[in-house]
């Protein structure tokens, strides 16, 4: 070999190898946010009693097209589902079960309207709600919004039943609407009048973005609004953490498992 085929070929080598461990740096750098964003304000009873006792673990997952799963390659990379997965894996002598209720194009009147059928009959010991990307999409107030919350909770702590809110994606058709922000913080004001946990995928997203972990092409699908299996992943591995926290449980198996980058999008 000449020294001119060496040079090119250590080169290549090189190159190879700065591309290998600037990929392994990426993917666990990624899917990081900190504590302050993601850790809920207030404890998980119902949900904490449950785990306590070994017995079967409910979770609801009730909202519109990001919990149904739009922009997920199939039903297992939805949210809900790989939620499901973190927490067996998390607690693997626990019951687990995730049903979700995701209804695509659902304004919240819509979702507490099918609180009888689709979320009570099972008697969650958990409801992670997810609303409020529909009214940004669709209104330009808050009329009425803040009170079916409100309504929504009242009943579901009739039931018994933990509640999780989640607010709207960080997405460019959200941001685009003028009511995003006011959204946003009327679901906070409310949790928090109310003593419920919020989940803060807004502000999560946001900041996946912001600190350099995944552009929005990577966690947005082409139609700018949906999510993808890369960001449901993401979103199901943080959520799993505040709710092993919430629930004032240790993890079994320490590690969750890793967000992959998605083949599909």
């Amino acid at each position: 070999m000449s020294v001119l085929q060496w040079a090119a070929s250590s080169a290549a080598t090189l190159l190879f190898l700065a591309a290998v461990f600037s990929g392994a740096a990426h993917a666990g750098f990624a899917c990081r946010a900190p504590q302050e964003m993601t850790r809920f304000r207030v404890k998980l009873p119902n949900t904490a009693r449950t785990v306590q006792s070994r017995a079967p673990l409910v979770i609801v997952a009730i909202g519109s097209s990001s919990t149904e799963g739009a922009g997920a390659s199939d039903p297992a990379h939805t949210y809900p589902a790989q939620l499901e997965n973190q927490l067996h894996h998390r607690w693997p002598q626990l019951p687990v079960t995730v049903i979700n209720k995701g209804v695509g194009g659902e304004l919240i009147s819509q979702m507490l309207g099918r609180f009888e059928h689709d979320v009570l009959p099972y008697h969650p010991q958990l409801v992670i709600w997810q609303t409020g990307s529909n009214h940004v999409l669709k209104y330009e107030n808050l009329e009425g919004y803040t009170d079916t919350v409100r309504e929504g909770i009242s009943r579901l702590k009739a039931a018994r039943s933990d509640v999780v809110l989640m607010d709207p994606q960080f997405a460019p058709r959200v941001l685009a609407r003028r009511m995003h922000l006011p959204v946003v913080d009327s679901i906070a004001g409310v949790a928090n009048e109310t003593n419920v946990a919020v989940f803060q995928r807004f502000a999560v997203m946001r900041h996946l973005i912001s600190s350099g972990q995944y552009s929005m092409q990577e966690i947005i699908s082409s139609d700018g609004l949906h999510m993808n299996n890369e960001s449901y992943s993401c979103i199901a591995r943080l959520l799993a953490d505040s709710l092993i926290a919430a629930a004032g449980s240790k993890a079994e198996n320490r590690q969750p498992i890793e967000s992959v980058k998605a083949t599909s999008r």
